[in-house]
């Protein structure tokens, strides 16, 4: 997975799609966008469409009971709008986007809407919104409506579903670190189904779901929202999303944070064997916390041969579950999988060292937890699309493509050098060459006529190392760096120092030196 931002909120995207809040929020359109129509393209520019709101608050509220946060005096409104499914034939089919708008009570000196993205692609804004109220500062909530919108595709918004749930369950049980040509080719084969599956629901109308076009759409909804310039908390992704919107529309910046920043210099290769090389790193810290304990650690004095051994006996007999109505078996592919869910946070790393020590003892519950949070599968055996829009956003931007040789080298190569992670990150290179579908290459973004922009990278993020952040921030002409010490993926609001810097930045535009550096 490319890149997504963890939180105690992703139940949310399932239960913001039960029927009642559907009522008030969801899309009312087709389920599915088409190919453009033949008709000749225009150079008019689409006009933005007011947005359908209602009072979702007796939905949402019952969700978020109980959670840190929930006591904050908070509203919450549900909305649709429409945009072009091309941008090249703004006067062709539309497709709706859908918003969650949180704000709390008792605002002063308003400033405006803040967007907010958690990355992916693929994950949901609207969530993200309902988490950002509950987590923001007070201070940031006072100034602004906290406004997610689930970018075309994802969530809520004219999902891109195409994967089934026995596609996803097969290709994610698989090991990752099976690199004979049997093993391979099994692997490149469920890759190749699940492309041609798509293809055959979406055919060209696949190429929709690019960056570019969403932020096209954020642009269109900051009109709709009547915001002169856009305010803007991207993490992870999100990062490419909002990094993008500056290079199409520096004008209308008023303040963007991008936090978690992927590369924008980097090819797919790069990048893929970067994350590899900082979750193999997070890895080593998480066992030296563990080794660290005082009441020592589960796993024993060597947390990575612990790891290592459970693999072992996964791919020779898989693990069972005690969880009641689980038929599945923890195999090294949902085990690795668990292990990545959890090295997104610190937090996460005393459940991890359970679940394996659990594991090691026969029962895999506490891995599928893990596994099933990073890969969006729910109780019942579905999935979020996560994975689909994941694939048909990350494919739509890049016109690179590896063929069955490459791969197989690299998974060799990377194996070797990051045997944890190395081989799975390889394999991956694969997905876009066997996906047919139009591309819109993301643009070099220099955001010339910006105003600044804050740039945010975490020392130890396994998901978005932070050289990432050097060079986006290096790119972005008005581009200032931030670093944090710390350990885990993206930074705000973390720590005093972080929130310190941002909530000044999105408040009065004061921003830090250039190169600032906050402490773990």
């Amino acid at each position: 997975m490319y890149s997504h931002r963890r939180t105690s909120a992703a139940v949310l995207g399932a239960l913001l799609l039960t029927p009642a809040v559907l009522a008030g929020c969801t899309s009312t359109g087709d389920d599915e966008p088409t190919a453009s129509s033949s008709a000749p393209a225009t150079t008019a520019a689409p006009e933005a469409q007011p947005i359908d709101w209602s009072d979702c608050s007796e939905q949402i509220d019952p969700i978020i009971e109980g959670r840190p946060g929930s006591d904050r005096d908070l509203s919450f409104e549900c909305g649709t709008t429409d945009v072009p499914v091309s941008y090249d034939d703004p006067e062709g089919g539309t497709l709706q986007l859908v918003l969650v708008r949180a704000v709390l009570a008792g605002q002063t000196d308003r400033i405006g809407s803040l967007q907010v993205n958690p990355g992916g692609p693929g994950q949901s804004a609207t969530d993200a919104a309902v988490q950002a109220a509950l987590t923001l500062p007070t201070d940031v909530l006072a100034r602004f409506d906290v406004v997610g919108v689930d970018p075309r595709g994802v969530g809520l918004s004219t999902p891109v579903e195409c994967i089934s749930a026995e596609q996803k369950d097969e290709l994610f049980a698989e090991d990752p670190r099976a690199l004979d040509e049997t093993s391979l080719e099994e692997s490149f084969g469920r890759v190749d189904a699940a492309a041609e599956g798509c293809a055959e629901k979406y055919g060209a109308a696949l190429g929709a779901f690019s960056t570019v076009d969403a932020a096209r759409d954020m642009d269109l909804v900051r009109q709709s929202l009547d915001d002169e310039q856009l305010t803007y908390l991207g993490y992870s992704y999100g990062t490419t999303l909002g990094s993008a919107y500056a290079e199409l529309f520096p004008d209308r910046v008023r303040a963007l944070v991008l936090d978690g920043a992927v590369d924008p210099d980097a090819g797919r290769q790069e990048r893929a064997e970067a994350q590899a090389q900082a979750f193999e790193a997070v890895f080593d810290a998480f066992a030296a916390n563990c080794t660290g304990l005082m009441g020592g650690c589960p796993l024993g004095g060597d947390p990575r041969g612990f790891l290592n051994d459970r693999l072992a006996q996964a791919a020779a007999d898989p693990v069972p579950s005690s969880r009641a109505g689980e038929t599945r078996e923890a195999t090294p592919g949902l085990v690795l999988n668990a292990v990545r869910s959890a090295l997104y946070q610190p937090s996460a790393w005393p459940q991890l060292a359970q679940a394996l020590a659990s594991a090691g003892e026969g029962d895999s519950a506490g891995v599928l937890t893990l596994a099933d949070t990073y890969t969006g599968r729910t109780d019942d055996g579905t999935y979020t699309n996560v994975i689909d829009a994941m694939v048909a956003v990350t494919c739509a931007d890049t016109d690179e493509e590896f063929t069955r040789e490459q791969v197989q080298e690299l998974a060799a190569d990377w194996n070797g050098k990051y045997p944890l992670f190395g081989a799975d990150a390889a394999r991956g290179l694969y997905t876009c060459t066997a996906w047919e579908a139009p591309r819109t290459p993301l643009p070099a973004r220099d955001a010339e006529g910006s105003a600044p922009i804050l740039v945010i990278g975490t020392r130890g993020d396994p998901v978005t190392p932070a050289g990432g952040a050097v060079d986006m921030a290096t790119q972005l002409l008005s581009g200032t760096l931030l670093t944090w010490e710390g350990n885990g993926h993206t930074a705000y609001p973390k720590t005093d120092c972080v929130t310190g810097a941002v909530n000044a930045y999105l408040i009065d535009l004061a921003v830090p030196a250039d190169g600032t550096t906050c402490p773990a």
